[in-house]
């Protein structure tokens, strides 16, 4: 028996443990390692949010970073996170629009496999029916997620009713996403077998956060459930709010009698090298965390945690951490549960640091809140049971009225390229004035130069030389090895 591994170390290890600051560089540097190493599939951070990260705050164009990725893994399966809202949150974006974004970045090479969330809202209502035959049109394969909650309205008769609804969509496999570490033996014993024997033999899969440092024990338990494929990251990007490590993961299949089929010892260089980056600059190491009760009550999951300090820090109120947590408990009940994910995780985070640092509950909100409660996000995001007061509130305000205004306008492709560009501009430099809506931050992207490299350990002397060419007082560098002697002289 085989279990078979997806690498989340450049995407979602990345999101939980460095707010998404895994620059083109780092992936570049041990690429070529995760390219041979045996993964079902690599993920890669190639989808808008990752987009308005690299543009924004890394500098570095993204398109590039695609195509660097396709260049240096052009073996592995590379997959993503994807669906119809995708492009923006506020509002579903054109189905054309959509449709054109994927296809530019399947031609860069950078990805091979879809991985849709079903049930954060509507997508099997809206987006699925369409979404899924373009998929398969580019050649993608389809993962379908069913996201893991808890709460009054989240039961196993739910979680079967999802689970075979999926399945009308005939991925080509569904897999329970526990974006907040909730999981426990007893409740996976559970669950999932409900989701396998409504799954109608369609592979599962199982992907988990250490929020709670249950997540290596839950692996194993799924393994012996029949699971045969886990969503694993490289260390220093597993552990903490990330997924377990692989190569616990794979010791622990071993002894259970299971192969893996990973070439783990050409990972453990890759594994130090992005150790060294770490603490070249500065970002957090994941180590294993204790068990947290105060997850399952918050239930804010690791990658907006990440983001959420990143963010408390840069306004100077990081020491609020827990009070801004603690109102996120009132504020998803006041929305009705919806599960803690992309985007409904933000909303409830992003209103309840407002709560927060206002000091009263609602004084001003979001845009996205309001359209939470007009039902943007559909039945499954939970604003059916939304509080009736609140709605009614968010509702009657005027800018309510201008929301409904604009979402009831359709527009076309055409239409959007006519403001950002018209013919004339290329489908990626398009798609990227529309994801950072306009050309100010792209061009400073653009400024900023060539991003910056981080050299592979396979390559030791050349970068002795380089980081010694940065020291101009060096006269000359001598090499030796055995009788052989190599001597480099500044000419300058």
């Amino acid at each position: 028996m085989e279990v078979r591994f997806i690498d989340t170390t450049f995407r979602d290890g990345a999101q939980s443990l460095w707010a998404s600051g895994m620059r083109s560089g780092m992936i570049e540097a041990v690429s070529p390692s995760m390219d041979k190493a045996g993964f079902a599939a690599v993920e890669v951070p190639v989808v808008a949010v990752f987009i308005k990260k690299f543009v924004r705050d890394l500098k570095e164009d993204p398109w590039e970073m695609m195509r660097m990725v396709a260049r240096k893994m052009p073996n592995v399966v590379k997959s993503c996170m994807a669906g119809g809202h995708i492009l923006s949150f506020d509002a579903p974006a054109p189905q054309e629009l959509v449709k054109l974004f994927f296809k530019c970045i399947v031609a860069t090479g950078a990805l091979n496999r879809a991985q849709l969330t079903s049930n954060t809202f509507d997508q099997s209502k809206r987006n699925f029916p369409w979404i899924i035959p373009a998929f398969k049109e580019l050649g993608l394969h389809n993962a379908i997620a069913i996201c893991y909650s808890v709460s009054p309205r989240h039961s196993d008769e739910y979680y079967a009713q999802t689970t075979r609804e999926m399945v009308a969509f005939a991925p080509d496999s569904i897999y329970l996403k526990d974006q907040g570490g909730l999981l426990t033996v007893d409740r996976l014993r559970t669950l999932l077998p409900i989701i396998v024997q409504n799954a109608g033999g369609i592979p599962v899969e199982l992907h988990s956060h250490c929020t709670t440092g249950l997540a290596p024990l839950v692996y194993l338990e799924a393994l012996q459930l029949g699971v045969r494929t886990l969503h694993t990251a490289l260390p220093p990007l597993a552990n903490g709010s990330s997924q377990p490590s692989l190569f616990n993961v794979a010791a622990n299949a071993r002894l259970l009698g299971f192969s893996t089929g990973i070439d783990e010892a050409s990972l453990r260089p890759v594994s130090e090298r992005l150790t060294a980056i770490a603490r070249q600059d500065k970002l957090p190491i994941g180590a294993p965390l204790e068990y947290d009760y105060a997850q399952y009550i918050h239930q804010v999951p690791g990658g907006v945690i990440s983001n959420l300090r990143h963010q408390l820090a840069e306004l100077g109120i990081l020491n609020r951490l827990d009070e801004v947590l603690e109102e996120s408990v009132q504020v998803r009940k006041d929305m009705g549960y919806p599960i803690m994910i992309t985007p409904l995780s933000q909303f409830v985070v992003t209103q309840s640091a407002i709560n927060v640092a206002t000091g009263e509950r609602y004084k001003h909100v979001i845009d996205e809140l309001i359209l939470f409660a007009q039902g943007i996000y559909g039945d499954d995001s939970g604003y059916t049971w939304m509080d009736q007061d609140l709605k009614d509130r968010l509702l009657g305000t005027g800018r309510a009225r201008e929301l409904a205004a604009r979402q009831n306008r359709d527009i076309t492709l055409k239409e959007i390229r006519d403001m950002i560009g018209g013919p004339g501009v290329s489908d990626e430099e398009f798609l990227l004035r529309y994801i950072m809506k306009g050309e100010d931050e792209i061009a400073a992207m653009r400024a900023a130069g060539q991003p910056k490299q981080y050299f592979t350990s396979d390559m030791p002397l050349l970068t002795l030389i380089q980081e010694l060419d940065k020291h101009k007082k060096v006269r000359f560098v001598q090499v030796q090895r055995g009788s052989d002697s190599l001597v480099i002289q500044n000419q300058s």
